[in-house]
C-alpha cells in the first residue's frame, strides 16, 4: 500500500507533472523523502537544504503538522498520507 505523498503544483515541474507519488517501505518521514529524492531528480534541491527542510516548506502526516512531532523522524505507516506545503508568497 505505502504512503500516499501529495505534490503541491510549485513542485510539479520536478515530479513530470505527477500530483500524488506512493512511497513504499517507509518507517519515517525522512524514509518517504529520501524515497521521492531517489524518484525524482532535482526536488531534494528545492525543498531541502543542510539535511533538512527548507524554513518555507511545510510537510504533514494526517494533517498534522510534522514541526510539532517529531519532524523528519515523525513516524509514517502504510495507508498515511503525507502533504508537502511550500509557503507562497502573495498579497
Amino acid at each position: 500500500m505505502g504512503v500516499t505523498v501529495k505534490i503541491p503544483a510549485q513542485l510539479r515541474t520536478v515530479t513530470g507533472g505527477e500530483s500524488e507519488a506512493v512511497v513504499d517501505e517507509a518507517t519515517t518521514v525522512g524514509d518517504v523523502l529520501d524515497g521521492l529524492y531517489d524518484r525524482f531528480d532535482g526536488l531534494r534541491e528545492r525543498i531541502a537544504e543542510d539535511g533538512d527542510l527548507r524554513r518555507f516548506v511545510n510537510v504533514y502526516v494526517q494533517g498534522e503538522d510534522i514541526r510539532f512531532l517529531d519532524g523528519l523522524d515523525t513516524s509514517v505507516e502504510d495507508g498515511d498520507e503525507v502533504t508537502i506545503l511550500p509557503a507562497v508568497a502573495g498579497g
